[in-house]
């Protein structure tokens, strides 16, 4: 990595775990695992199929997506600046990914391996910390996603996209916006109309 990258890479790593020091040398050890990835708009993170790496992304928006028996994509996740991402069966079990990854914005990040974050699991005391922390921010927000199905109606988790993450309806197409929320475009279509009427 350049020293910008070290910096940025650094900082992430850091505000993941402020009550935890963190001493230069720890930080070149975790860096030393993790080489810079770019992604260009419709480019692969990871495809059905293919074994998962695990990536941090620092500028940009991905999506994760599944196909149905039908043949339709269904997005199963948006991903946006400094979030951690990786398909955990296909990562810890080495399995071939069920799913898809792919940029939907030009993307920068660092990326590294299932063998080389074993390394630092078991040799950093900073990367454990971070670990924990990243997997129980994943976990809980993937459970409020998949509450919100059942406990929201379409409306309303539309409204919190909104409000959660504006930037992503200016890059995102509208389609892919309807399969993460679980409803057909004509429904989607339907509800930005209403709370356009309200506003």
């Amino acid at each position: 990595m350049e020293p910008s990258d070290k910096k940025i890479f650094s900082d992430f790593i850091q505000e993941a775990i402020p009550n935890i020091s963190i001493t230069e040398s720890e930080m070149e050890e975790i860096a030393e695992q993790f080489e810079v990835l770019e992604l260009y708009k419709n480019e692969y993170f990871l495809k059905q199929g293919k074994i998962s790496k695990y990536f941090i992304l620092k500028e940009g928006f991905l999506r994760s997506f599944t196909v149905d028996k039908n043949g339709n994509e269904i997005t199963t996740s948006f991903y946006q600046s400094n979030r951690v991402l990786f398909e955990p069966a296909s990562f810890f079990q080495n399995q071939p990914s069920t799913e898809n990854i792919q940029a939907i914005t030009d993307c920068r990040g660092y990326v590294s391996t299932f063998e080389k974050m074993n390394i630092l699991f078991h040799s950093s005391r900073v990367f454990r910390e971070f670990a924990r922390a990243i997997i129980i921010k994943e976990f809980v927000a993937f459970k409020q996603q998949t509450s919100s199905m059942f406990n929201q109606s379409a409306e309303d988790r539309y409204t919190q996209l909104t409000l959660s993450n504006k930037e992503l309806l200016q890059v995102a197409q509208l389609k892919h916006i309807a399969s993460f929320l679980g409803i057909t475009d004509t429904s989607l279509s339907r509800i930005r109309n209403q709370i356009s009427k309200k506003v």
